[in-house]
């Protein structure tokens, strides 16, 4: 009976031991049927606090988040002042024209003005007939001089138009440069080479005919429009000077004048002030002005 006893008990606390066992493996995760099982952690919570909840900080436009500091902006440049452009009369336009008859009839021809198209011009001589025993030519002054008197100077455009004729020459021509309107008069003269055998009347150079020209030159159209603002340091010239519509188009250096003053007071750039006196040599090597020169302010008459 004892031995019954002792050996019930010791299969009960087998039985216990075991079950204590296996929930003690269940609990820890531990692999039963071999391999490598790793163990889970347990999720994390974050506990609750009560209060109020912090904004994150905005950043301000411009600043750096870290530093602070500004962000640097590009400096605005001003753009380039547009080219200066001047239209020119169309090529073939006529410009100024009329015929000549010396006081005496002996000579008689046709002229006329045309555009060439670039700004220049040049005169056309047509219909020439002569009964003078000498050559003859004709030229454009400034000055009109009277018949009979005796030329010292050329003038513009100084053009053969040829001797003695028993009929029309030819068309001929000749070049007279850039806007000559201010060339009033046409003067036919004796052309001979020396006085000797000929008539004291139609010596050498000697007036045979005068006429008036008259000009009707389309004005050119042009980006540049000077207006005088007045003198100020810098700029304290005069114009002498303007324009059928009253802008200025000459005007006189004064001592201590720069560039960019006389453009400052006529509201043009520098650019545009050299662009209207190019080919006057009125500017240095720095791009000084000289005291007392005229300068051109007038894009029509380049």
């Amino acid at each position: 009976m004892v031995h019954r006893r002792a050996f019930r008990r010791l299969m009960l606390r087998t039985v216990a031991t075991a079950a204590l066992v296996a929930a003690t493996a269940g609990l820890s995760g531990c692999a039963l049927f071999g391999g490598d099982a790793k163990a889970v952690s347990a999720p994390h919570r974050t506990p609750h606090t009560s209060g109020t909840a912090t904004t994150p900080p905005r950043s301000t436009p411009g600043v750096g988040i870290l530093t602070g500091s500004p962000t640097p902006t590009a400096t605005p440049t001003a753009p380039p002042p547009p080219a200066p452009t001047l239209t020119q009369v169309p090529a073939g336009t006529v410009v100024a024209q009329g015929s000549v008859a010396s006081p005496k009839g002996s000579i008689h021809y046709r002229y006329r003005v045309v555009s060439t198209g670039d700004g220049m011009y040049s005169v056309e001589y047509s219909g020439f007939t002569s009964t003078v025993p000498v050559p003859v030519s004709a030229t454009f002054l400034e000055t009109p001089p009277s018949v009979g008197d005796g030329l010292t100077y050329h003038g513009i455009g100084d053009h053969a138009l040829g001797g003695p004729t028993t009929a029309a020459a030819p068309q001929t021509s000749a070049v007279l440069g850039k806007k000559p309107s201010y060339l009033t008069t046409l003067v036919t003269y004796s052309s001979v080479a020396s006085e000797d055998g000929v008539p004291v009347e139609l010596g050498p150079n000697k007036v045979l005919a005068v006429n008036k020209v008259s000009w009707s030159i389309p004005p050119r159209q042009s980006n540049v429009h000077p207006v005088d603002g007045g003198p100020l340091v810098g700029a304290r010239g005069a114009v002498t000077e303007t324009t059928a519509s009253g802008a200025p188009a000459r005007y006189v250096v004064a001592v201590g004048d720069t560039t960019e003053k006389v453009a400052q007071r006529f509201g043009i750039p520098v650019s545009y002030l050299v662009w209207l006196n190019a080919d006057r040599q009125v500017f240095d090597a720095q791009q000084q002005l000289y005291s007392s020169v005229t300068l051109n302010l007038n894009p029509d008459d380049l």
